[in-house]
C-alpha cells in the first residue's frame, strides 16, 4: 500500500513540475508577444509603417536563356547561309525568328536593317536603324542609315547621317565621297567638291569620285577646275570616249 501512495505521489509530483515548466513557458512567450505588440504599437504612432518587402524572383532561368542565345546564334548562321545564296525572303524569316527569341540583339536588328537595304526596303531599314542608334553609336549605322535615306531621296537626311559617320572616321576617304556624292544630289555642290577633292587625295585613281568631281565643278561654272578633273580620268583612262568629248567641249567653250 505504501508503494501504490509512493508511486501515485511521484507520478502527481512529476506532473505539477511539468505544468509549472509548460506554464512559465507560455507566460515567456506571452510576455515576447506583448513586447513586440508593443513595440509595433510605438513605432505606429512615430510615423512609422510597415511595407511588406517581396522577394522577385527570376523571371528566366539562366538556363534557359544560355539555350535560346544557343537558337539565336544557329538562326544567325543559317540567315549568313540563305544571304549568300541570294535567298533573302528566307534571310528575312529566319532574323525574324532570332528576333522573337531576342528582341534587344543588336546583332539581329543589325542584320535585319542591312538585309532590308538589300531588299529596296528602305522605309524599313531605316526605321530600324534608327530604334538601333538609340542602344549603339556604330558608324556603319550611320551611314547604313544615310544609305537607306538616300535610296529613298531623303537627300538631306541623308546628308546628316553621312556627316555623323564621317565625324566618326575623319580621315576615312570612303566615308567623305559617301557624303559628297549625296550633297550632289542635295544639290550642295561647293560642299560636294570639296569631300570629294579630300576623297579623291586617297582614292586617286578612282576615276569614279573624279567624274562627280568634273560635274560639281561645272554645276559651279568652274570650268577650268572641271577641265583639270576630266585631264587627270584622261591620264588612268586614256581611250575613254565619253572623257575625250568632255575635254573637246570644255576646251572650245
Amino acid at each position: 500500500m505504501v508503494y501504490i501512495l509512493v508511486l501515485f505521489g511521484s507520478f502527481f509530483g512529476i506532473c505539477a513540475i511539468l505544468g509549472a515548466r509548460v506554464a512559465f513557458k507560455n507566460r515567456n512567450i506571452r510576455k515576447f508577444v506583448r513586447g513586440i505588440s508593443k513595440r509595433s504599437d510605438t513605432a505606429k504612432e512615430r510615423g512609422m509603417t510597415m511595407r511588406e518587402t517581396r522577394i522577385e524572383k527570376p523571371t528566366k532561368n539562366p538556363r534557359v536563356s544560355a539555350i535560346e542565345m544557343q537558337k539565336v546564334r544557329t538562326l544567325l548562321r543559317e540567315a549568313e547561309k540563305t544571304t549568300a545564296r541570294k535567298k533573302h525572303d528566307e534571310t528575312e524569316k529566319l532574323l525574324i525568328q532570332a528576333l522573337t527569341l531576342s528582341p534587344q540583339s543588336i546583332e539581329v536588328r543589325a542584320q535585319l536593317s542591312k538585309l532590308y537595304v538589300h531588299m529596296e526596303r528602305n522605309a524599313k531599314a531605316e526605321a530600324l536603324y534608327r530604334e538601333l542608334l538609340m542602344d549603339a553609336d556604330d558608324v556603319s549605322f550611320h551611314a547604313n542609315l544615310g544609305l537607306a535615306c538616300y535610296k529613298q531621296g531623303k537627300f538631306e537626311l541623308a546628308c546628316v547621317s553621312y556627316q555623323e559617320a564621317l565625324n566618326r572616321e575623319p580621315k576615312s576617304p570612303e566615308r567623305a565621297a559617301a557624303l559628297g556624292r549625296c550633297c550632289m544630289a542635295a544639290k550642295r555642290f561647293t560642299e560636294a567638291a570639296d569631300l570629294l577633292e579630300k576623297a579623291s587625295e586617297r582614292l586617286s585613281r578612282d576615276t569614279q569620285i573624279l567624274h562627280m568631281i568634273g560635274e560639281c565643278y561645272e554645276q559651279l561654272g568652274d570650268l577650268r577646275s572641271a577641265e583639270d578633273a576630266y585631264m587627270r580620268i584622261h591620264r588612268i583612262q586614256p581611250y575613254d570616249e565619253a572623257v575625250k568629248q568632255k575635254l573637246s567641249a570644255l576646251a572650245g567653250v
